[in-house]
């Protein structure tokens, strides 16, 4: 059997009502009636795996909690300040 037209997008009053609405209901029931979607996408970060003894990870870990921010987050610092103090001593 053959699929109807697609069916008329309903009106929402929120984004809630719009998410409880398609909790129940099937997106592609709806799909050609969905605005188009234009965005782009600029990635300028890359994410580079480093192994690390655990201890490290730990002490890194436990430094990152005290100073109340991520451990990603202080690695980098510490990186930049390591590299800038090499950078002005070349």
């Amino acid at each position: 059997m053959a699929r109807n037209k697609t069916k008329p997008l309903p009106k929402f009053a929120s984004t809630k009502k719009l998410v409880e609405f398609f909790e129940t209901h099937d997106l592609g029931d709806y799909w050609e009636a969905m605005p188009p979607a234009d965005f782009e996408i600029h990635i300028t970060k890359r994410t580079h795996l480093v192994s690390l003894d655990q201890k490290l990870v730990e002490q890194v870990s436990a430094i990152a909690r005290a100073k109340h921010m991520s451990s990603k987050t202080l690695i980098n610092k510490w990186l930049r300040e390591k590299v800038s103090e090499q950078t002005r001593a070349s």
